[in-house]
């Protein structure tokens, strides 16, 4: 890795900070998209890790990128959060807090002692519970540095649980946040495979919270594309690895943002102890995020050797907002985005305040999103099961609650569903105790500590 230095870059481009640049793919997505702009071949680019050997990775892609592009971007490479924040006008934040392990193992391997199975466990959930916890209280200190040393900057925040990250970053800060996910986007790419149909053939409109919107209009060529969904539904005609959204689409009438894996967890329908044949109806690939980050440690060793070598790097862009968005801004050039924001007025029957998914117009003015009114009420209160434990991890991790976040675990669906009340509180216990220092300080408000009522 380079020794660290100063920044040399003109007031006409902007500086942009890349807090957790060691995840090397996600850091070319986003590097690649800002360096195909004519505007930014010139940019100011501070890469921030904690892994020193991931870093020099980092770095040696972003220059073998830069030159494979015809970019000249005055490149920094430092272990210094504070190095990298100082005088940004943009930070992409994508942090993993205790990483694949320790943290994300035991996320899914204690559960496992309750009989309590997962797919994801990074949004709600247990998992995703123990995810927020750790999280917010380094996002709220990133924050607080970029309060002092780039205090109009952006913060585009892509770290998960995103919505607990955002709800919390918005309560216990003033910095420019908007939270960015591909969800959307993505799923409009599956949707037109299935439907046969080009991506950009599609006009939608989606509103809801992080992972869990829906498509409140999906149309073609003024033609609403529903009545199609809901037949490929109903004839089997579907991804088998998409059963559960489907299946949610037939049951509510409205199309899903996140994939099957995630909602599977997000309700309590479909992963239950008393009913497993529902496993295999659905295709619910349990521990698969487990598996995903086993085969990524699997390959880093390759990754590590083909960013590390000699020739060019090419770059196709991606569907990430977060290159557009600072193109926008710089530029004055409007977009459409779907970003998540504090819910002030935008979506009616949802809490104000919590956090909110909707589409963001952008340029010169900043990120503006779009007021939404009222969805139908039976996507709010599928909504609210998760905004419900969203909104009391958020309490725990800023206030040190731990009963807010026994709370959280007693009221999360699929938690619920399959654990008494002790073992609730037993599982909480036990995933704090092996967290550690991972965790901040949680201590008892009102409850009793160690109450066993039966």
């Amino acid at each position: 890795m380079a020794e660290s230095r100063a920044l040399t870059y003109t007031a006409a481009v902007p500086r942009v900070a890349f807090i957790g640049a060691g995840s090397v793919v996600f850091a070319k997505n986003l590097i690649g998209d800002l360096l195909l702009y004519d505007e930014f071949k010139n940019c100011g680019i501070a890469l921030m890790d904690i892994d020193a050997e991931r870093l020099g990775v980092a770095e040696t892609m972003c220059r073998r990128l830069a030159k494979t592009l015809g970019a000249e971007p005055s490149i920094q490479a430092t272990l210094d959060r504070r190095e990298a924040l100082e005088g940004s006008d943009y930070v992409i934040c994508a942090i993993q807090v205790g990483g694949y392990r320790p943290c994300t193992v035991t996320d899914f391997e204690i559960p496992k002692t309750y009989g309590l199975r997962q797919t994801i466990a990074d949004t709600v959930g247990i998992g995703g519970i123990m995810r927020g916890l750790r999280t917010i209280p380094v996002l709220v200190e990133i924050a607080r540095d970029m309060e002092e040393l780039c205090p109009e900057a952006w913060l585009l925040q892509y770290s998960n649980p995103m919505a607990m990250n955002c709800w919390a970053l918005a309560k216990a800060t003033r910095i420019n946040v908007v939270g960015l996910c591909h969800s959307v986007q993505g799923t409009i790419n599956e949707l037109a495979r299935d439907l046969g149909v080009a991506p950009d053939e599609i006009r939608y409109l989606c509103a809801g919270i992080n992972h869990l919107a829906f498509y409140l209009k999906l149309e073609r060529n003024g033609q609403d594309l529903y009545p199609d969904l809901f037949r490929l539904a109903q004839e089997g005609k579907i991804p088998e690895t998409n059963r559960v959204r489907y299946e949610m689409l037939l049951r509510l009438g409205y199309f899903v943002t996140e994939s099957s894996e995630h909602f599977s967890e997000y309700c309590n329908h479909f992963i239950r102890r008393d009913r497993p044949d529902l496993i295999e109806q659905y295709r619910i690939p349990l521990d698969e995020y487990i598996r995903r980050c086993e085969v990524q440690d699997a390959k880093w060793k390759d990754m590590k050797a083909s960013f590390s070598s000699e020739g060019d790097l090419t770059h196709t862009r991606t569907q990430e907002y977060g290159a557009q968005i600072i193109h926008s801004i710089e530029t004055n050039t409007p977009r459409v985005i779907y970003g998540n924001v504090r819910n002030e007025n935008l979506i009616s029957n949802l809490p104000q305040d919590c956090c909110v998914e909707v589409p963001c117009l952008v340029d010169a003015q900043g990120v503006q999103p779009t007021r939404i009114g009222r969805i139908p009420a039976e996507l709010a209160a599928v909504m609210m099961t998760n905004v419900n434990v969203q909104g009391l991890t958020v309490e725990a991790a800023l206030t040190g609650s731990r009963d807010a976040a026994y709370h959280a675990a007693m009221l999360d669906p699929h938690t619920s569903s399959e654990l008494t009340l002790q073992e609730i509180w037993s599982l909480v216990d036990d995933l704090i105790e092996a967290h550690g220092d991972w965790l901040p300080p949680l201590s008892h408000r009102r409850l009793q500590p160690g109450a066993n009522l039966g």
